[in-house]
């Protein structure tokens, strides 16, 4: 029992100590493109448990996304300011009431856009393929074209002053949660389900496998981490702005899905890194940089169709594995 807690423990103190240090030692452009980094990796294992896990084909991760930043982006307009504005006179310190409201604004979020994930996974419960795919574009083209026209979340003119309540603490333990959760489902019997249905549905469902519950339960749990991921995006840049959540958003966080493994945990994580940082690192070459990015990304794809990891993990101990005495190298 204590050594299971050791790990959390030690995780908390860990991040809180790298919470002080990153923005005093490191430049401000590099802690924005890490905070990127940590929003990128929760969104692309959220949508793997979906693509990579159940095999679905979904297009619409950044619609999830924008109803939980705005979702939560509200309530903390609404509701969350007020409360840490009383909470703090009446003596609570002001980072542990904005950590309050920040976090009930994340869950929140993360809810409405698991609700939506429900709604949206129904329809996968009779089409698939091509067919679930279009239907979940429509999704998030509908998402995006209903904030544009409600002037209560700012319309096309975005949504500014959402508190900057987070940071990297919050950013990565998201990262953290998303990715133990992910990991004991795939060693579960309810995501050895799911890798059946991936790999052939009719077999697994003549073989008793509920696919109709799994399929909705992969989508609800990757819109609620997406919805937990805009969240996070809102509320550290203080601003929302509905171009963000185009179609072009849902292909990226594909294309981090794809490139990294189908079903793969540290591939997604791998290629939000790979992905995030490639623009950033090309800037030097200004109007060659998409090319050389597209260009790459095609080599990666030809040479690594699998994706970089195909469906195997990366480990400490398959990392730090030692060839036998006397074997050929």
């Amino acid at each position: 029992m204590l050594r299971r807690a050791l790990g959390p423990v030690a995780l908390l103190i860990a991040l809180t100590a790298l919470n002080v240090w990153l923005p005093r030692a490191v430049n401000p452009y590099f802690y924005q493109v890490l905070i990127l980094v940590g929003i990128n990796i929760i969104l692309s294992v959220s949508l793997n448990l979906v693509n990579g896990f159940t095999g679905q084909f979904s297009i619409g991760h950044a619609g999830f996304m924008a109803v939980g930043a705005y979702t939560s982006a509200m309530f903390s307009l609404s509701v969350g300011m007020k409360t840490v504005a009383a909470l703090t006179r009446a003596g609570v310190p002001a980072w542990g009431a904005e950590g309050a409201m920040l976090l009930v604004a994340l869950v929140l979020g993360g809810l409405v856009a698991a609700v939506f994930g429900w709604l949206v996974g129904l329809p996968s419960l009779r089409l698939r393929g091509d067919y679930l795919a279009i239907v979940t574009l429509g999704f998030g083209e509908i998402i995006r074209v209903v904030i544009l026209n409600i002037d209560a979340v700012g319309g096309a003119r975005g949504l500014p002053g959402i508190p900057h309540w987070a940071d990297f603490f919050w950013v990565f333990l998201g990262v953290a949660v998303v990715l133990v959760v992910a990991r004991n489902l795939a060693h579960s019997t309810h995501g050895r389900a799911m890798f059946a249905i991936r790999d052939d549905e009719i077999a697994a469902e003549a073989l008793g496998v509920d696919t109709t519950r799994y399929k909705v339960i992969a989508f609800v749990l990757g819109a609620f981490f997406a919805g937990i991921a805009g969240g996070l995006f809102a509320h550290y840049l203080s601003y929302l702005n509905p171009g963000t959540f185009t179609f072009l958003k849902s292909i990226e966080v594909i294309a981090m899905v794809v490139l990294g493994g189908m079903g793969s945990l540290s591939g997604s994580v791998l290629a939000a890194i790979v992905l995030t940082l490639l623009p950033e690192v090309l800037r030097p070459v200004k109007d060659f940089r998409m090319v050389i990015y597209s260009l790459l990304l095609i080599v990666l794809m030809i040479t690594r169709p699998q994706g970089l990891l195909g469906t195997s993990e990366l480990s400490w101990r398959r990392l730090l594995r030692r060839r036998p005495a006397g074997a050929r190298t």
